[in-house]
């Protein structure tokens, strides 16, 4: 047992080691920002309860690959399980952390060393950070993966260092690759295998476009939202994790629209104090100063359950979650907005949002609480002020009271994700239903313009949305006709969207809403609003080329 114990020890030090090194060997490629992945991976290895769990199986009578395998796959279930895209890729990170610490408890000779040619496409059942970090920069021109998602560190590395990427790929199509010519489309996610010199030919083409393009959009980082008829709207972005950030001042975001707090409970072994949240939030917040930052209060349940709070229900989404936690344990809930405020000191660039409201008189408890920490914090001393307030509109009950909830609060923000989810009583990562799941159904449209008026009502309010709809070049057109005053999204898709936004008039906007409100079908309506930005000259932003 003593041996084993060794063993592991001797093998969680020789991967923290690779992984510092390959971090250090990308300071060259990525600003520091997105090196600090490599740091989230330190963090996982570092974690007290994987080295305790280890050991505990390895004292019950398991080797040490044996017990790390057992840790590993229940972290790596425990994520996979998760209903939040964001946070069901981190289960890909965990297991490639747990096989690295494998490779060194099985003492594996290295692979010889590998000749990467001048022009490299990364070709896996998954491709890992670190395989991305071995190539040298000026090789690395793809990356072709069966696993992962756009949400991956995979994913977040690639764009960080402007590589095409495929990611999801049928497993049949990565047979036989290696050393075969390729073109990879990552608009339609095709990879063309040994193609003729036509193809070849018409997609060099239109790569000088995309590069066109790319110089284009870099242009507007500074320049406004603003549409052709001079109506403005503030493109903020989503956020959860350090190496989301460094990309978002990148592309001149206004701001962050949706901060998920739950981020730095999910990755320790328990309830982080005060004090650790609020260095968090600080930094957040002073890197953003003064663009506002949206900070969403703890939102675990359903599929984001803590390992050292555990929540078992039969249907965990229509259960005990967000804001219905927090009420129901105000000690958690004080300490985390307690934390957010002391982190505005000075700043005053804070909003507090709620998630998963469903009633009036949660929104009502939430701001009692929220006033009480306020008042605590002022008989402190401490002279900060009272942060903006809002909710998120996420379940059918909050769309009907819209316009109540926008005389309690500063704000609204509407989650599209679950909204569409609840709407249509789709489960997204279903197979079996997921072709259902369509943001641009004619019930959500209709549900999303009933919000905006409904809040527009109200002197001085917002509405902001944020999800896969708020990114979406096509819907962009619509939901400035709806009349929302931000939307949120991926960093990479603040310039596409500020381009397109900068394309069209308002006016032109109201038109075409007013005839996908006359259509039936969700697919009718992406193709009408698809042949809207071709007639723009905007069908850069859904296809190759310019």
């Amino acid at each position: 047992i003593e041996q084993e114990l060794d063993a592991f020890k001797i093998a969680l030090k020789a991967t923290r080691k690779d992984i510092a090194k390959l971090g250090k060997g990308l300071s060259d490629k990525v600003k520091s920002e997105e090196r600090a992945l490599f740091d989230a991976y330190l963090q996982i290895l570092d974690s007290p309860s994987l080295k305790r769990d280890t050991k505990k199986e390895i004292r019950a009578g398991n080797w040490a690959p044996g017990a790390l395998k057992r840790v590993i796959k229940q972290r790596v279930l425990q994520f996979e399980a998760m209903e939040d895209e964001y946070l069901r890729e981190r289960a890909f990170d965990i297991l490639d952390l747990g096989e690295r610490v494998l490779a060194h408890l099985q003492i594996s000779e290295q692979k010889a060393r590998i000749r990467y040619p001048k022009q490299t496409i990364l070709v896996g059942e998954k491709i890992t950070p670190a395989a991305i970090a071995k190539v040298p920069a000026d090789r690395l021109v793809g990356i072709v993966s069966r696993q992962g998602s756009h949400g991956s560190h995979i994913a977040i590395l690639a764009r960080a260092l402007g590589v095409p990427t495929i990611m999801g790929v049928d497993e049949g199509s990565l047979a036989n690759l290696h050393r075969k010519e390729a073109i990879i489309d990552g608009y339609y996610g095709q990879l063309y295998i040994t193609p003729c010199k036509e193809v070849r030919e018409e997609f060099a083409a239109l790569a000088v476009e995309e590069q066109a393009l790319n110089d284009e959009l870099m242009k507007l980082k500074d320049k406004p939202a603003q549409t052709l008829d001079d109506h403005s709207v503030s493109l903020l972005v989503n956020t959860g994790l350090p190496v989301d950030i460094g990309h978002s001042l990148t592309v001149g975001a206004d701001g962050v629209g949706l901060y998920r707090s739950e981020m730095p409970f999910m990755v320790r072994d328990r309830f982080p104090t005060e004090e650790e949240q609020y260095i968090l939030y600080r930094q957040l917040l002073k890197v953003f100063a003064p663009r506002p930052v949206v900070m969403r209060t703890l939102d675990i349940g359903g599929d984001k359950c803590l390992p050292y709070f555990q929540v078992k229900e039969d249907n965990p989404f229509l259960g005990w979650r967000g804001i219905r936690i927090s009420l129901d344990h105000p000690e958690i809930f004080l300490v985390q907005v307690r934390a957010m405020l002391r982190a505005s000191l000075g700043l005053d660039n804070l909003q507090i949002m709620l998630p998963m409201i469903s009633s009036l008189a949660e929104v009502e408890s939430a701001i009692r609480l929220i006033k009480q920490a306020y008042n605590e914090l002022i008989e402190e001393q401490l002279d900060i002020k009272m942060p903006k307030i809002g909710v998120m509109v996420e379940v059918p009950s909050a769309v009907y009271q819209a316009q109540a909830l926008a005389q309690r609060v500063d704000f609204l923000s509407v989650g599209s994700n679950d909204l569409t989810q609840y709407l249509l009583a789709v489960d997204r990562n279903n197979a079996r239903v997921s072709h259902l799941y369509d943001s641009l159904h004619p019930a959500v449209i209709n549900a999303l313009l009933q919000i905006t008026t409904a809040v527009h009502r109200e002197r001085n309010k917002t509405v902001s949305i944020c999800g896969e709809i708020a990114g979406d070049p096509v819907a962009i057109v619509l939901l400035l006709a709806m009349g929302f005053d931000a939307l949120s999204m991926n960093a990479n898709q603040v310039l596409r969207a500020k381009w397109l936004i900068r394309k069209f008039t308002l006016t032109r906007a109201k038109e075409l809403l007013n005839e996908v409100k006359k259509m039936d079908d969700a697919v009718d309506i992406r193709y009408h609003l698809e042949a809207a930005l071709e007639a723009a000259g905007c069908a850069g932003l859904i296809r190759a080329g310019k």
